[in-house]
């Protein structure tokens, strides 16, 4: 894919704690997404295993290190697991609402919830909502904030309970941040319900794809996303659908149960804030 923009500048961050891998540290390149072509920039270089947080476009680039993999799902091909099925009946009376991206109170509230539950001590445990505020609204690209409530009899808006900042590529939806209620009585599985609903959007929209990001092999709590399949992995070669035998066990590995002792604690989703990453 050709783009008609100056080629961009690029720069490279020092290099800090790896939020995924114990023991490791991380660095990423990454430039500046700005003026009238920054929707062709962000898609040209998502293809190429970017990802975008407010007007930065990042990936990966440490020097001892290539266990960061950029993973998307086909959304055409998606056939529902018997627990997925499940998922979308549960959760299918939901109703969602595609909305500018403008940061809300209520969108706050529900965000603290759950980095209360999901990510406590995490690096966005301290975010002010000037913060949310400039990760929903500072976008140079076409992006929606999707949110998703329960029904009503008619009066008002349903109770929030899900929302997911996406960007509408040519190619398909690019899930940058989700978040839900954690603790909601009755529902489970919301995180991945979104991820769902986004396949079932991209195939009804005609797009080819759904990016989730990266796919971290040995991190737990990275390892849902080998639950969806059909899944291409970015690799040197390009974009290369993962066999079935292997995603079957990495499933499987995914899926097992694990102990409270040997869980991997959760840090923040995005680390150091030059990151965005959907989870579960």
């Amino acid at each position: 894919m050709t783009a008609p923009i100056r080629f961009p500048r690029f720069f490279v961050t020092s290099p800090a704690p790896c939020p995924y891998l114990e023991g490791r540290t991380e660095r990423k390149v990454f430039t500046e997404l700005s003026g009238a072509n920054s929707d062709e920039l962000n898609e040209a270089l998502g293809r190429i295993g970017f990802r975008r947080s407010q007007t930065v476009a990042y990936r990966p680039s440490c020097l001892d290190c290539n266990a960061c993999v950029s993973v998307r799902l086909i959304a055409d091909e998606f056939r529902a697991s018997s627990s997925q099925k499940r998922n979308l009946k549960q959760n299918g009376d939901l109703e969602a609402s595609e909305c500018r991206p403008w940061a809300t109170e209520e969108q706050f509230e529900l965000l603290q919830r759950y980095l209360a539950v999901r990510h406590p001590g995490g690096g966005m445990a301290t975010m002010e909502d000037t913060d949310y505020a400039d990760m929903i609204e500072h976008t140079p690209v076409s992006s929606q904030v999707i949110e998703y409530r329960e029904p009503t009899d008619g009066n008002g808006k349903g109770r929030l309970v899900a929302a997911c900042l996406t960007d509408y590529q040519g190619d398909g939806l690019s899930m940058i941040y989700s978040f839900y209620d954690p603790s909601h009585e009755g529902r489970s599985g919301l995180g991945n319900y979104i991820i769902l609903d986004h396949i079932r959007r991209a195939a009804q929209m005609g797009l080819p794809y759904v990016y989730l990001g990266y796919w971290v092999n040995g991190s737990d709590r990275m390892q849902y996303k080998v639950r969806y399949r059909p899944m291409e992995r970015l690799t040197r070669d390009g974009w290369e659908r993962m066999g079935n035998d292997e995603q079957s066990r990495l499933i499987a590995a995914a899926t097992a149960p694990r102990t409270p002792a040997t869980r991997e604690p959760r840090p923040s989703k995005d680390g150091n804030r030059v990151t965005s990453e959907v989870e579960q």
